[in-house]
């Protein structure tokens, strides 16, 4: 895929629902639903930020990312995500 920082902000937020079902004992979709988006969203943010840095290697490496999918447009992107936090 060409976003695995989206399968890793599915996968590392997730504890953020079983959290909340551990502590409250029910799921609130009206407070878990932003919570695990906005969650995700900001795990896109940084990781994509992060993937930045070793680009030329994931290109050597045949490694995909959000760094590489998105190219130029990876400004627009994270000033996207980044709202979607809010």
């Amino acid at each position: 895929t060409d976003w695995p920082q989206a399968v890793l902000g599915a996968a590392i937020n997730y504890g953020g629902l079983l959290g909340w079902v551990a502590v409250r004992g029910d799921v609130d979709w009206a407070v878990v639903a932003p919570l695990y988006g906005g969650a995700w969203l900001w795990t896109l943010h940084y990781d994509t930020v992060y993937a930045h840095q070793d680009k030329r290697d994931d290109a050597a490496a045949g490694v995909r990312s959000t760094a590489l999918r998105l190219g130029d447009s990876t400004l627009p992107a994270l000033t996207l995500f980044s709202t979607g936090v809010i």
